[in-house]
Parts: C-alpha cells; structure tokens; sequence
C-alpha cells in the first residue's frame, strides 16, 4: 500500500519546532503513517497465508483505533478482514505502544536503521515477528523520501535565514543523554518559509554551525541577507566564514 504522507511536503510546511514535536505535529504523523503502512502489511501477508490454506478472506475497510504513546494520543486506522480472525501483532485491541517499538519507528524514519537490526530488536522487545518485506516496504520509502528532503537544492538567495538550535533530552542505550537539534529556517524571495534543514548534534557550538553553513552552501545557497542567530560565542564568525 501506498503511503499519502509526502514528508518533503509536510516538512516544508513545518516553521517551529511546535509543529514538529507538538500535538498532531510532524513527529505524530510519521508515526500513525509508519503504523498504517506496518498494519496493511500485516494485512496483505494474513490474507495471502489464509488463501494458501483454501479460505476466502477479504478486506473489510478500516476501523479507528486510539493509541497511547510516548508523544501522546495517536488515531489510526486499523484495517480489518472479512470472513477471518486477523488481529494484527503490532496493535493489539486497546494496545499501548511502548516506548521501545516507538524507537524503532522513528528510527525507521530517521536513522535508516537496517531492517535485521529492526525486525531483531522488535522480535527481542516485544515477541513480535515482523517479516523482513514488511520493514523494507517502510524503510526504502522513507529513506528514499528523506535523502531526497536533505539533499535538495536550495536556492541561491535568502532575505532572512533563522537558525536556532532546541535541546532535549532522549534515551540512548539504556541513559538519558542530551541532544540538539540544528534548524535552519529560511524565509525566500516570495516570503515563504522553508525549513533547509534539520541537523542532529550532541549540543550546540559554533564548529556545528560552521558544518551547518558549508552544507548549506553546497546545497546552492550563495548569499544570506540577515541571519538571525542568538549570542552564542563564536556564532557570527561561523556564518561570516561561509558566507562574508
């Protein structure tokens, strides 16, 4: 099944990180569709392992389903069988997705992570036997799309750039670290906001921006007008570097 979630599209209409991590932000939309397009591969392997067994089930349309996860309340539309009992493995009825498989979602989506290491530690977590097809189908799409997103060209000119990195705090191998997010928000010619890029950094510093600005430029981008930055030390040195 097809995905409808361009995530190009959608990120380009993102312009604070509240419409990335808030309340039916980015982050959420990628999940549900991560979830869906699992479901409907769950559903394609159920119904052709019944017709290899002589049965007849048949698609029934979908059923909404609240889930409960890290990043709050998700509605998803479960999709459901006729003349069959399939229940999907990753959604149980009333299921609540911990934070563990969540990871592997936005890793999907994120990280590129190989699908042995997904299906292996999924499997590890949780019991669940995910086929290899059916992490592929996800992760080849959407590592296609974002490779796509991060390595556009830009354009050549910018009236106003913001860059501005949010710190938070996330679980890597079982410790609470902190991380930055690097966002570059461009405003064009014609006033539209465009977020260039996000970048993943273990906190902030000027050397990072310095790599922020080089990609920028070898995306395309020639002259800045004004940038808006805060009073990190070292910051409008970096920018002037790559862009006097």
């Amino acid at each position: 099944m097809t995905s409808g979630f361009h995530y190009q599209e959608e990120l380009s209409k993102c312009s604070t990180m509240e419409d990335i991590t808030g309340p039916n932000g980015l982050v959420q939309r990628m999940v549900k569709d991560a979830i869906e397009q699992i479901l409907q591969n769950e559903i394609t392997d159920y119904i052709t392992d019944e017709k290899s067994k002589g049965n007849t089930p048949q698609r029934n349309g979908t059923s909404p389903k609240k889930v409960k996860t890290f990043y709050g309340s998700i509605d998803i539309d479960a999709p459901r069988v006729r003349e069959g009992e399939f229940e999907p493995e990753v959604i149980k009825k009333r299921a609540v997705i911990e934070e563990g498989l969540e990871a592997q979602i936005i890793s999907m989506y994120a990280k590129g992570t190989t699908v042995r290491d997904i299906v292996s530690h999924v499997q590890a977590l949780y019991g669940i036997e995910l086929s290899p097809a059916s992490v592929s189908n996800i992760t080849d799409k959407i590592m296609e799309e974002a490779r796509e997103w991060y390595s556009r060209t830009l354009d050549v000119f910018y009236p106003v750039v913001f860059l501005d990195a949010v710190h938070y705090k996330v679980r890597e191998e079982g410790r609470i670290v902190t991380k930055a997010s690097y966002v570059a928000l461009g405003i064009n010619a014609e006033g539209r906001k465009d977020i260039l890029g996000i970048w993943i950094g273990e906190n902030e510093g000027a050397k990072f921006w310095l790599k922020v600005c080089n990609e920028l430029k070898n995306r395309g981008v020639k002259d800045i007008l004004i940038t808006c930055i805060d009073g990190l030390q070292g910051f409008p040195d970096a920018i002037k570097t790559v862009f006097p």
